[in-house]
């Protein structure tokens, strides 16, 4: 598995973003020929928050949260509005694309049209242009453009309003080898909380509150737990160490840890008494976890996010490290922070696996891009004739602090018999 380097990763996401700013301000500045005011104000204005976003990147994992002047949320929050634009206007030029490709095809195709001077008789005169100098057509590209506008406000603002409601879907997963002495074990699962980023301790302390009111026999964090360093968020951590449950709390690197000092987390976590497995497996004993179990029974494993190999010893997922020495006879659940790790679980014959990392999509429609890269986006799948799947949509959100169509998740996994 290889990853473009860091920096031309953010070079090509600039790009990306510059490219957006730029038909944003093609659709609705230019092109609608706004007064001159207007039109440099709103280029201004654009402008500006293109530029908040790299900005806010810049800043967000080494300043508290509480000293970012609203730097983040600000570019944030347009990052979404900014989405549900480029979607509504990309909509409305492919409509427009449409209609001229159907009257191109109502005129017979290439066939020339009368030259404008041979208009027939009684067809109407070209619209005449207003006295404020405002043609019909410019002002249906304003009334288009404010249609968008508001569209993109108003799709944007919902998803914030719903960016704090989680759920809590109960997912009843059977598993082959499972020991009837373990059917009805619940496992709690945390994803891609990005404490950090958005948000602090007091979005935390909600959280734990709600998973120990499940009173789980384990809970797994799958990856995606910070978005900020040590220094700078390690005060705010307090609360994932009051997590209650019979047999504690497991933990496995994803991507944004490695973007934020994963080294450090890991010592942070463990240092506070957290369970963090980097290519190791623990199973479920009488006492509790143990480091090694023979005889029917329950194994829980987990790897390291994949950007882990990049330089960091003992961060590369290795699966066939995690699992040597187990009894074959055993039923196994694999901690991977992506999805995509369920094609190697398959060869190795893990029953379960609980990954993140995808959110569900976040902003509906963007779950269709993420299926281009990951095989499963959401939910419970079977992988093949053993293997099973569960994609949590995730417990925070990255980037806009908005949901669409996918909601945040605290999940409850009970395993039968």
């Amino acid at each position: 598995m290889t990853f473009l380097p860091r920096s031309l990763f953010g070079a090509l996401a600039l790009l990306v973003l510059l490219l957006m700013h730029v038909y944003a301000w093609q659709r609705l500045v230019r092109a609608p020929r706004l007064p001159r005011l207007w039109h440099r104000l709103l280029t201004v204005v654009l402008v500006g928050l293109f530029l908040s976003l790299p900005a806010a990147f810049a800043v967000m994992r080494n300043t508290p949260l509480a000293e970012r002047l609203g730097l983040t949320t600000t570019a944030f929050v347009w990052l979404g509005v900014l989405f549900y634009t480029i979607l509504l206007l990309a909509a409305v030029d492919l409509a427009r694309a449409a209609a001229a490709a159907w009257r191109w095809a109502r005129r017979g195709g290439g066939r020339p049209s009368a030259p404008a001077c041979a208009m027939p008789v009684g067809e109407a005169e070209p619209a005449a242009v207003p006295d404020d100098g405002v043609s019909r057509r410019e002002l249906l590209v304003r009334a288009t453009a404010g249609a968008v506008v508001l569209g993109a406000g108003s799709t944007a603002l919902a998803g914030w309003r719903g960016s704090g409601d989680i759920t809590v879907p109960e997912v009843p997963v059977r598993l082959a080898r499972l020991p009837r002495t373990l059917d009805g074990l619940h496992i709690a699962q945390l994803s891609d909380m990005h404490l950090g980023m958005l948000v602090d301790g007091r979005f935390l302390r909600d959280v734990v509150q709600r998973c120990n009111s499940l009173r789980p026999d384990l809970v797994v964090i799958t990856g995606d737990l910070v978005d900020a360093e040590v220094p700078a968020l390690g005060p705010e951590m307090g609360p994932v160490f009051d997590l209650k449950s019979r047999w504690g709390t497991l933990f496995v690197t994803g991507n944004h840890e490695y973007y934020s000092g994963a080294e450090e987390w890991v010592e942070f976590l463990r240092a506070g008494g957290m369970r963090v497995l980097m290519n190791e497996r623990v199973a479920v004993g009488e006492g509790g976890l143990v480091p090694d179990a023979s005889g029917p029974g329950l194994d829980i494993a987990g790897v390291p996010d994949y950007r882990g190999g990049r330089g960091l010893p003992g961060h590369m997922p290795d699966m066939p490290a995690a699992l040597a020495g187990r009894d074959p006879d055993r039923e196994l659940l694999l901690l991977a922070h992506q999805p995509k790790h369920v094609y190697e679980a398959a060869e190795h014959d893990v029953g379960l696996q609980l990954s993140g990392h995808t959110h569900g999509g976040q902003l509906w429609p963007f779950g269709q891009i993420v299926r281009l890269v990951q095989p499963y986006v959401s939910g419970l799948h079977r992988h093949g004739d053993h293997t099973q799947i569960y994609v949590s949509r995730g417990t925070g959100f990255w980037g806009p602090p908005m949901r669409v169509a996918a909601p945040a998740e605290i999940t409850s996994i009970i395993l039968t018999v």
